[in-house]
């Protein structure tokens, strides 16, 4: 397996070995001491995720204030550009975003540490995005930061005109939202 440092600290894209032939593909999608060795910690994972998206739908930039969650994301159909914003104030990426994008076809994978947002923006028709998570779901301490947020300058990708849910369209820019300390 290919592992990527991204610009953020601690971000990582891992990218399997495909074995392919006439009779399809084999794949390791997760081997949890590879992992480990490469982001450098013990890692636990407790919940999977997934969710369908048609064309355009943008999910995020969500993390957790406490119990914030560790995330391995990848693309199982379709594609997305997958971003994580980087929320601990004392990292020397903070307020930065790093983004790729993951598909069923490059079987790209992204491991997001505990203390970064979050999102996704859906490229193709429709989307199918699987992530394992280090903490569960606690709705009270989720959060969300805007997804167009000037002062972070996400570049998505252009001509895309982005469906948001509620609570994505009242996030708060990134001055105003619980960070990490």
């Amino acid at each position: 397996m290919k592992v990527t440092a991204t610009e953020l600290h601690d971000v990582l894209i891992f990218e399997p070995d495909v074995y392919q032939d006439e009779r399809g593909f084999l794949f390791e999608s997760f081997n949890h001491k590879g992992l480990e060795d490469a982001v450098g910690l013990t890692v636990q994972f407790v919940q999977d995720n997934q969710s369908h998206s048609i064309k355009n739908v943008l999910r995020g930039l969500h993390y957790q204030i406490e119990q914030p969650q560790g995330k391995l994301v990848r693309v199982v159909q379709g594609e997305v550009f997958d971003v994580a914003v980087d929320l601990r104030r004392k990292s020397p990426t903070f307020g930065k975003w790093s983004g790729v994008v993951l598909s069923a076809e490059n079987n790209k994978q992204v491991w997001i540490p505990p203390g970064l947002a979050h999102g996704f923006l859906t490229l193709s028709e429709t989307a199918d995005v699987f992530y394992k998570l280090t903490d569960y779901y606690a709705p009270q301490h989720a959060r969300s930061i805007r997804w167009n947020d000037p002062r972070i300058g996400i570049a998505w990708p252009a001509g895309q005109s982005p469906i948001l849910s509620p609570k994505d369209r009242s996030a708060l820019p990134l001055l105003e939202a619980e960070v990490f300390e």
